[in-house]
């Protein structure tokens, strides 16, 4: 989990600074590919379930599983959320990023803001003894009380041998509800936030989600094992 987490987070933080005015998703593609194959991983998306590509690409208004393209070209204020999956010697790790491009507003900011915030809040929560709801509850009240809505359509995930594995990891709930957390459960947490209202819906790539309302999505992920230390961020 270690080996496939880190190849991940040592991806995406190159794309940080990789991401930038003027480059394509399909560029943002063609590095996450090159990154996998000099780190001997296999990309966890393509092919998942029909994905075509090996990351998602979601800019400003899309909230997730955005298909790269020659043609979606980034530009100066946009936010962009990469989404990346790793196979590496049969264990999987998961974690996304957003990322803004130039000068962004101040909504942009604070919203990407938010969104991280959120996670770590829910990564608190990663205590032997704890449940899924405390998890949930954590970053749904810091999102709501900033303004924000906590996209409910997509969710988080137990990760292990497999991409997407039980437990479910919702971003709403209440404390003290779900399944207890164990020592040696890995959890991949990730809140969606938008700055409007939580609705999403599919574009006719049957895969792109966007907001109902056209407002700004955020996107950040972490895969973390519950340890008797407390949480430990594999993604780091």
């Amino acid at each position: 989990m270690s080996g496939a987490c880190r190849i991940v987070a040592e991806i995406l933080e190159g794309l940080k600074s990789h991401v930038a005015d003027g480059i394509t998703t399909a560029d943002i593609e063609a590095f996450v590919d090159e990154g996998l194959r000099k780190r001997g991983a296999v990309a966890a998306f393509r092919g998942y379930r029909g994905f075509p590509s090996s990351v998602c690409v979601s800019v400003n208004e899309q909230v997730i599983h955005g298909i790269p393209s020659g043609s979606a070209r980034i530009k100066n204020g946009d936010i962009v959320s990469i989404d990346l999956g790793a196979v590496f010697e049969g264990f999987f790790g998961d974690a996304a990023i957003t990322v803004p491009v130039g000068n962004i507003s101040q909504q942009a900011r604070r919203l990407m803001e938010v969104t991280e915030q959120s996670l770590q809040y829910g990564i608190e929560m990663v205590v032997e003894g704890n449940r899924i709801g405390d998890i949930s509850s954590a970053i749904q009240k810091h999102v709501e009380a900033n303004g924000y809505s906590v996209v409910r359509a997509f969710v988080g995930h137990g990760i292990g041998r497999s991409l997407h594995e039980d437990p479910a990891v919702p971003n709403f709930g209440k404390p003290g509800q779900g399944p207890r957390l164990k020592e040696g459960m890995t959890l991949a947490i990730e809140p969606m936030v938008n700055a409007g209202g939580c609705d999403v819906r599919i574009l006719a790539d049957d895969w792109t989600a966007v907001t109902t309302d056209g407002s700004l999505s955020a996107h950040f992920e972490h895969t973390v094992a519950v340890t008797k230390k407390g949480p430990k961020i594999l993604t780091k």
